[in-house]
């Protein structure tokens, strides 16, 4: 019977022991004893539930809908705050980028290439990182080894702050590299000096991705929501004060973003150390610096599955930068960016966005016409967009990291030389890429 079920179900991390037990690569317990590693319940094995929790028979349309609007609240008490909290984080870079664009060409392209090729790159390698927490928090909760989840965040602390160290090499040479890969020489200058001011965002990203995940294993992601709204809207603010009223540009709003960021890491550290964890913090720990190898390879494995997918929105921007005009090709490609990434946040999407959309980002009449012969691509990435980050979470979140090979050949086997061809060997331009 039991052989059975082992063959049923998919275990969310392979079983590196014999026995009825599971066992996480990570720190051990209260108490230690077994080579830093938490032992699961053998009926802890899946995400897949129990047969007397599992939704009766559906015979009728009425079943449908009932069981359907009972998934639904379900989903919504986590899935809304979450995707709230999502949509004000993104919507920082976005507001910056806005602004940028009703200073001029130029600033739009730089922010752009910054925001998309040098953090974007970042911002994909963390928080892929961070996402190995997403399969260990939420295994060692279920299992009731609560404060493991303290251990984990610190951990992920550690090894997320030692590669923001080296990516800040990124940001230093930005310019040189940019011009390296073939970016001109104005865009390449004035993201280069964006990326020296914006190195505080990147450590902000390395201690802020591990704490999301802290605390969403312990479905805390209402008091992430309040915190990130609030940011959203003192970011707004600032942001118009200093780049536009105050005239400081892009260095008004480096130092708004970086400041927005980190009230996002300090407001949530003190939600945690203030005691409203309970057992998940129980204080700083040396247990933070063990098994870190182990912590390594997961959180790798989870980089790689998601860094292909941002990364490949990088590339568009970066390839956008080798036409004709590229200033306004990059300006154009980046709006539809942009908005795209919104609907990655929230799958209700942003199909039924107002026709005049462009002018939000930029007062240039010229990428305001390549953005609209855009937008019926736009629509119909959103579309199809909105379906592959839940099939991503699935696979993150039950250790499914192998699954990366799929992103692979679809973005970088088929998508990229494709776009290639179309924009550059046929020469269709922006919009085939």
């Amino acid at each position: 019977m039991e052989n059975n079920t082992t063959n049923q179900r998919q275990p969310l991390l392979p079983p590196t022991t014999t026995d009825n037990h599971h066992r996480l690569p990570v720190a051990s317990s209260k108490g230690g004893g077994d080579g830093g590693y938490v032992h699961l319940p053998s009926n802890v094995d899946s995400f897949v539930a129990d047969e007397e929790d599992d939704i009766p028979p559906i015979k009728t349309p009425k079943d449908f809908v009932r069981e359907f609007w009972i998934e639904f609240k379900k989903t919504m008490y986590l899935a809304a705050p979450a995707t709230f909290m999502g949509i004000c984080q993104y919507s920082l870079g976005a507001i910056t980028q806005t602004l940028a664009g009703q200073l001029g060409t130029l600033d739009l392209a730089a922010v752009s290439v910054e925001n998309s090729v040098i953090a974007g790159f970042s911002f994909g390698a963390l928080l892929g990182m961070g996402s190995a927490l997403e399969t260990l928090c939420g295994q060692a909760f279920g299992a009731g080894q609560i404060e493991m989840l303290g251990i984990y965040m610190q951990r992920s602390w550690v090894i997320l702050n030692s590669t923001a160290l080296l990516l800040s090499l990124l940001y230093i040479f930005a310019d040189q590299i940019l011009r390296l890969i073939g970016e001109t020489s104005a865009i390449s200058e004035a993201a280069g000096r964006l990326a020296l001011w914006m190195i505080p965002q990147l450590f902000a990203y390395a201690m802020v991705f591990p704490i999301i995940k802290f605390l969403q294993a312990q479905r805390k992601v209402m008091t992430m929501a309040v915190i990130a709204g609030v940011s959203l809207v003192l970011h707004a603010f600032f942001s118009w004060l200093l780049m536009l009223k105050l005239g400081w540009g892009l260095f008004g709003g480096a130092i708004v973003l970086n400041g927005s960021w980190w009230f996002i890491v300090l407001a949530e550290l003190v939600y945690i150390f203030s005691g409203r964890c309970g057992q998940a913090w129980s204080g700083f720990s040396w247990k933070a610096f063990q098994d870190l190898w182990g912590f390594v390879r997961l959180s790798v494995a989870s980089a790689v599955m998601l860094c292909l997918e941002t990364w490949y929105f990088m590339a568009l921007i970066l390839f956008a930068g080798y036409l004709k005009n590229a200033e306004i090709s990059v300006d154009a490609l980046s709006v539809c960016v942009n908005v795209l990434g919104w609907t990655v946040m929230v799958a209700l999407g942003f199909n039924a966005a107002v026709s005049n959309y462009p002018a939000v980002f930029t007062s240039s009449k010229e990428v305001q016409d390549i953005v609209y012969k855009l937008t019926p691509l736009l629509a119909l990435s959103i579309a199809v967009n909105n379906i592959q980050p839940v099939l991503s979470g699935v696979a993150i979140g039950a250790g499914w990291q192998a699954f990366v090979y799929i992103n692979v050949g679809c973005y970088y086997i088929l998508g990229i030389p494709l776009g290639l061809s179309l924009g550059y060997a046929l020469d269709f331009g922006v919009k085939y890429i």
